[in-house]
Parts: structure tokens; sequence; C-alpha cells
């Protein structure tokens, strides 16, 4: 008996070695993940002597949508200017676009057509609601502004460390020292950099209020106002991942060959047409990467708008994960996980919509 059992422990002991792993991670993902799902379709209320939790379906995401908290969650609603018709358009012409190439390449399946159905119809849905609160009389919910923080922070993040990463790629003086300067910001916590940041930005007693005397600007409130909060919000997260784009970017353009790059600059082409034509296909890949990781991080962005105005004026910085946070911390536990998986369903789409639109195509050139 002991001679089978110990034979058996033998067979299977690939399986008992990550059985405590998968254990740790059902007690701590899963576990929470159904736990919060039950709690979206319930209402959380205290009681005498302890709480009730009453099933209510989808009465908690109705609100959020079509009830008393959609200016909250989705914004206030004007029609829509120009620049917000322009907007549509360019993203109609995008989408439609990608979707028709997706078609034409082939092979085609019925998941992957339902799948990139979703993906547009999701895109430009969430194309039109920007474009119908960040006009003149609207106002923009929790969704649009931590849309905003994704694509324009994200964006310029990019660009910024890219720029970086090519200035540090070269053979300057002090190479070493910027590289080492331009990391520094990853090291400190996100709460570190909300309170610098709140200290810099203070127009009366901050360090830098005699400039802002000087240039006449000591009697602006930056957190009086929606878009020089919001900016202040980007600038501060922006200042924290760079460096990580930075370093990924950097780590790419200096694995890449070198002969191509020499012979090019033999043939007599510029900077620009050996990044064009050489660099770019070669890092495009991890450029995708990076931006991705960095999407999904930008949607959980909380620290930077809570410490800094607390989700003000209003809730102009509000972000979806710090709108869920504050409607758990009043105890609203079924509006705050209703937020929180209408994020989980808007970033998890969108995150797929770009490995499939882009990092895809992007894997299957270089190839």
């Amino acid at each position: 008996m002991k001679q089978r059992l110990a034979l058996w422990l033998d067979r299977q002991s690939d399986r008992l070695f990550i059985l405590p792993s998968v254990l740790m991670i059902l007690a701590f993902s899963i576990f929470p993940l159904l736990l919060s799902a039950y709690l979206a379709v319930s209402r959380f209320q205290l009681g005498l002597g302890g709480y009730q939790i009453r099933f209510v379906g989808l009465a908690n995401f109705a609100k959020l949508l079509f009830g008393s908290e959609q200016y909250h969650f989705l914004g206030v609603f004007a029609p829509v200017a120009w620049p917000g018709w322009l907007l549509l358009a360019l993203l109609a012409i995008l989408v439609l676009a990608s979707f028709r190439h997706y078609l034409r390449r082939g092979p085609v399946n019925a998941l992957g057509v339902v799948g990139r159905t979703i993906c547009v119809g999701l895109i430009f849905a969430l194309g039109l609601l920007i474009a119908t609160t960040a006009g003149l009389g609207g106002r923009l919910g929790s969704l649009s502004v931590t849309l905003l923080y994704v694509f324009l922070g994200v964006s310029t993040q990019f660009v910024i460390g890219l720029g970086l990463a090519m200035l540090c790629s070269q053979r300057i003086a002090g190479r070493s020292f910027f590289r080492v300067v331009f990391f520094l910001p990853l090291m400190v916590t996100p709460v570190g950099i909300a309170y610098m940041f709140r200290m810099l930005a203070d127009m009366t007693q901050g360090p830098l209020a005699p400039i802002w005397r000087w240039f006449g600007l000591g009697d602006l409130s930056w957190a009086a106002q929606a878009w020089s909060a919001r900016l202040v919000v980007m600038v501060g997260d922006s200042w924290q991942w760079i460096p990580f784009i930075f370093i990924v970017m950097l780590a790419a353009l200096e694995g890449q060959s070198t002969d191509q790059v020499e012979a090019a600059s033999l043939d007599g082409a510029s900077y620009w047409q050996i990044f064009r034509d050489i660099a770019w296909p070669e890092i495009a890949p991890t450029a995708a990467t990076v931006v991705l990781i960095r999407i999904i991080e930008a949607f959980k962005i909380i620290d930077l708008p809570n410490v800094l105005t607390n989700g003000g004026p209003g809730i102009a910085t509000e972000s979806l994960t710090l709108h869920s946070f504050i409607n758990w911390r009043t105890l609203d536990l079924g509006g705050s996980a209703a937020v929180a998986y209408m994020l989980l369903f808007v970033s998890t789409v969108l995150s797929a919509s770009f490995f499939n639109l882009l990092m895809q195509p992007l894997r299957r050139a270089r190839s």
C-alpha cells in the first residue's frame, strides 16, 4: 500500500507542487471576482445588528447608464460640435478600414467577426460619448475622464519616452548620467508623486510660487478648473511612467542589429530615414507591447487624482477606479462593484482591440 501511494505521489508530483499556487490564486483572485459579481447585482444595506444583501438584478448597471448616476458615470450630454463630428468621422474611417482589412485578409471565422464587431461598436460608442460630453454645455463623466487619461496620457508618455530613448541611444556626453536620471521617477511611489506635484502646483506657498507670481499666475487656482486639474493629474502620471517606456524602448533600440544602420549611413540616408525604414520596423512590436501595458495600467489610475484633487473640482478628475472606491467608501458596495465591472468590460475590450488591430499585424509583418 505504501509503495503504491509513493508511486502515485511520484506520478502526481508536478501537479502537487503547483497546487499551493493554484489555491492561492483561487483564494485571492477568483473568489473576490465572484463575490464582487454577486455584489454588482445586489444592494448592500446596513441594518440593526447586521447587514442585508438583496438581489436587485441589473439595477446597479441601469442606474449608471440610465438612472441617477448617469451624470457621474457617463457625464452630461450636449450637442456635438464640428470638432466632435470630425473626431467621429476619423474614428469611423479607422475602425471600418481595420475591419475591412480583417475580412479581406482571411481566414474569417464567426467568433472573430463577432469579437471585432463588439470592438468596433464599443470604440465608436466611446468616441460618441466623448464627442457629446466634451462639447460646450457638456461635462465629462468618470468613464470619459478615464479614457482621457488612457489615450491622451499614454500617447504623450510614449512620444516623450521614445524621444528620450532615441536621444540616450546616441553617443552623447553624459549618456549614462541621463539614463539614471530619466529612470529615477519610476522608483517613487504614486502617492509620493501625487504629494510632490500637489506641492509644486501650489501657487501661493509652493517652491514654484515666485515663478507663478512673476508670470502673473499667482492668483490662479488650477484645482478649481476642470481641465487644468486634469492636466496636472496627467503631468504627474506622465512624470511617473515615462521612465518605464524610456527604459524599454532604449533596450529595444540598442538591441537591434547595427549592420543595416551602418550600411544606410554609408549610403547617405538621413537619421529620420534610418529610423522610419530600419529602426521602427524592428522596435514596433516592442513599442506596441509597452503601450498595451501602459493602457492597462492607466485604466487603474487612482492615487494621483485621489491625492491631488480628491476627484475634484466636483467629479472633473475622477477616474473609474476612484469612482468605484468612493462608492465603496460610502458603503454602496453594489454600485462600487458595478463600476468596477464596467471598467473591467471597457478595459478588456479596448485592450483586446489594441492587440488584435495593432499588435498582431505588427508581429505578422515582422515574421
